[in-house]
């Protein structure tokens, strides 16, 4: 098979491909990328595979980066392109399910298309776009069918993370897990638990914001996948009705995990120890909680003034989205306008700060300077008075005076 129009990324990277042709070793593109190209998606990291080993690819280019020689890998710096150059390999055992043990460079593509995980995944193009396909891949796609290459059992036994990856291209594409490859996955889904929870989080997430997830979850639950990943295990009734929310593509990682948690219902103080078990970054964390703490506020009744301003209006708006997958509708113009007609937008817009405040009536901070600071912020929010310095510390002096 030949692909009738060779997209630009492929075009682009054509030169290093004959560079290394030039000094008598193949080179091919390989991968996700041909994938991609067959499947008429956007193509992101252009990968080759190539016969020459490591040190020949550094005498061949003059700008490498050894990113993962001992792997076989060099990048090569073309112009303001990067291209990753992996030597066709064999790989040995696996003892920690992760790794392999030793990596063998040889001069078959065969040999090293056939360590490869998926069918899909085990395909090769040359310069002129012809494919070179020995696994039956093409035939797999065109059924829509996730297959593991030759046995899945040793697939997944060499590195576990297979069986989440192969999760997460059924949601990604849309497509089934052929039934062998579905079998292994449930015989060794325990090995899950020797791989790290950074790496089972990368799939993970990309699983949620697949085209089609219910396509993954449910394999995930039923092979007991699920089990082995962080604070799930005792979830399989929730993870259920997650699956049940609308198939519509989910946007953004946080919303993901919001709609997730919000299902499994986790108490707010159960929240951020969640997603820490998931190794989540705090940016990522407060995030999550803003938009729980908004998709709760925003299911029972239309927004206040303040909840728009402590949430901001990114969060607002994507809060709006998640009603979707609970049957009611958004009013995205409608929160834009009324968010822009805020007074104040930040506590930094306030007319007085807390030094003008502590001069003022001549105190030292404590607590009060806080709680004031938030007294005169709701106040202006909420038109009840200008945001006016002189108004400001009179109102501030009438709340003292009241004290």
């Amino acid at each position: 098979m030949k692909l009738e129009i060779i997209p630009d990324e492929f075009t682009r990277a054509a030169s290093v491909l004959k560079e290394i042709q030039a000094h008598g070793f193949e080179a091919y593109f390989v991968g996700g990328s041909v994938r991609d190209a067959l499947l008429k998606q956007s193509i992101h990291d252009v990968d080759i595979a190539t016969s020459a080993y490591p040190e020949e690819i550094k005498q061949i280019f003059h700008r490498t980066i050894d990113v993962g020689i001992d792997h076989g890998t060099v990048l090569v710096l073309d112009g303001e392109e990067q291209y990753e150059i992996t030597t066709f390999r064999t790989e040995s055992t696996y003892q920690d399910f992760r790794r392999p043990d030793t990596v063998t460079f040889v001069r078959s593509l065969k040999e090293d298309l056939k360590r490869r995980d998926f069918t899909i995944n085990a395909l090769a193009m040359n310069v002129d776009g012809e494919i070179i396909d020995l696994f039956d891949g093409i035939a797999d796609l065109e059924r829509q069918v996730i297959r593991a290459v030759g046995n899945p059992k040793e697939r997944f036994h060499e590195d576990a993370l297979r069986m989440m990856r192969g999760l997460r291209f059924a949601s990604q594409l849309n497509f089934t897990i052929e039934e062998n490859t579905l079998l292994a996955i449930e015989e060794f889904h325990p090995l899950l638990g020797k791989i790290s929870v950074e790496r089972i989080a990368v799939e993970f997430i990309k699983l949620l914001l697949g085209k089609n997830r219910q396509a993954a979850l449910l394999p995930f639950i039923e092979t007991n996948c699920y089990q082995y990943c962080p604070g799930l295990k005792y979830f399989g009734e929730a993870l259920f009705n997650f699956i049940e929310l609308p198939n519509k593509q989910i946007e953004l990682e946080n919303q993901a995990w919001a709609l997730l948690i919000k299902t499994m219902r986790l108490k707010e103080n159960e929240i951020r120890s969640f997603l820490k078990s998931w190794k989540q970054s705090n940016q990522m964390i407060q995030e999550v909680q803003q938009l729980i703490y908004g998709l709760n506020r925003r299911l029972l009744e239309d927004w206040q003034v303040m909840d728009l301003f402590d949430l901001g209006i990114d969060a607002a708006l994507s809060v709006e989205k998640l009603l979707f997958y609970y049957e009611q509708k958004s009013k995205l113009e409608e929160v834009k306008e009324r968010y822009l007609s805020l007074p104040i937008h930040d506590r930094k817009q306030l007319a007085v700060t807390g030094n003008d405040l502590l001069n003022y009536f001549d105190k030292k901070p404590g607590k009060w300077l806080g709680d004031m600071i938030e007294k005169l912020e709701t106040a202006v929010v909420n038109s009840q008075i200008k945001n006016d310095k002189e108004l400001l510390l009179a109102y501030a002096k009438e709340k003292i005076d009241e004290e």
